[in-house]
């Protein structure tokens, strides 16, 4: 690992104009999230033959504002999306290897930051929101620290590319998830790698901690989900039961409820406490590529491959398809106060259902 700016750099840009014109048929919307507070919905859009944009589409607006962004240099990489926990602010990584962090609702780029050699995955906010967490396929994750101007620190260790990235809740650990089968949780003030997950027998696609715990909980193509203690690194429970690669998994809000996707469209609602099953619902045959709990837990949405928003009403069990998206649905999420549903598609839209 390396500490230090290095060619990692924090670059303070010129406040860029807000477009307003609508999104290319072409793009894909990869990764979309709500802002507190405002009535603006943000998503993070790729092309695979045009530059990456960021849209903020407000709620009452028939088309979006598409803000300038990314340049595409590959095809086909995840893209990852966050939002600052107190300020409307939002940062996206890309494939150009670069991050950039939006300031809302004017749609100025308030800072960009360089340092990553291959595309990223992930970013993260810090708790109290002055650094930010990257992961990379160049195999790092990198500390950014906005005060200091830069990266303060690289992580090194895993053999290949890095998935995603998580910030504990206390701010003094991150986690990883990795292409070579193993998670990783560091220690930021030793500066080291405090342990590595080891079990997973495939890529590992899905990292988050349980917000306020020590719970951290993966997804991988191994066909499994696992809960690991951060504090010893030893797996406490594996939950079977996919039969095909888990491409997501997320906690309601309580943290007792799991909801995981797979590549053939299969939901299930796992028991924290019990480690079984609750629910199987067979939404397929087409993959399943983002689940989310709606916040009162009663409401599992899923964004899917066949061009539909499944929702699931968990009391009743009644599955619902939203029609409208011409094309895969890839990211799907519920605003703070669940009054409406938000999806991304590949058909380059973004739909908001009441």
């Amino acid at each position: 690992m390396t500490s230090g700016l290095g060619s990692a750099r924090l670059l303070e840009l010129v406040p860029s104009p807000l477009l307003a014109s609508p999104n290319s048929s072409f793009a894909c919307i990869s990764a979309l999230g709500a802002l507190p507070r405002q009535s603006v919905v943000v998503v993070f859009v790729g092309s695979l033959r045009k530059a990456r944009n960021l849209i903020a589409l407000p709620r009452s607006a028939a088309l979006p504002f598409v803000y300038s962004g990314h340049l595409a240099l590959t095809q086909g990489i995840r893209l990852h999306l966050a939002l600052h926990p107190r300020k409307d602010i939002v940062v996206t990584g890309s494939d150009d290897r670069l991050w950039k962090m939006w300031a809302f609702p004017n749609g100025n780029i308030i800072m960009k930051g360089e340092g990553h050699t291959d595309w990223l995955s992930g970013c993260c906010f810090h708790p109290s929101g002055t650094k930010l967490v990257t992961s990379s396929g160049d195999t790092t994750v990198r500390i950014w620290d906005f005060t200091k101007g830069g990266c303060i620190l690289t992580l090194e260790g895993h053999s290949y590319a890095v998935w995603d990235c998580s910030w504990h809740s206390c701010g003094n650990f991150v986690a990883s998830a990795s292409m070579d089968k193993t998670s990783k949780v560091w220690d930021l003030n030793s500066e080291r790698c405090r342990y590595t997950l080891r079990g997973h027998k495939d890529s590992v696609n899905s990292i988050e901690f349980l917000p306020f715990s020590n719970i951290i909980l993966t997804s991988s193509a191994d066909k499994t989900l696992s809960l690991w203690d951060a504090r010893t690194g030893l797996c406490a429970q594996t939950f079977c039961g996919h039969l095909h690669s888990c491409n997501h998994a997320t906690f309601n809000m309580k943290g007792d409820t799991i909801v995981s996707c797979d590549s053939y469209g299969v939901l299930k609602l796992w028991d924290v406490r019990r480690g079984v099953p609750m629910v199987s619902i067979d939404a397929g045959p087409h993959p399943g590529n983002q689940v989310a709990f709606d916040p009162s837990g009663r409401i599992v949405a899923v964004a899917s491959n066949d061009g539909t928003v499944k929702t699931l009403e968990l009391k009743s069990g009644h599955l619902s398809s939203l029609l409208g998206h011409e094309d895969e649905v890839q990211s799907v999420i519920f605003d703070h106060k669940a009054e409406h549903l938000i999806s991304g598609g590949s058909d380059g839209t973004v739909r908001i259902w009441n």
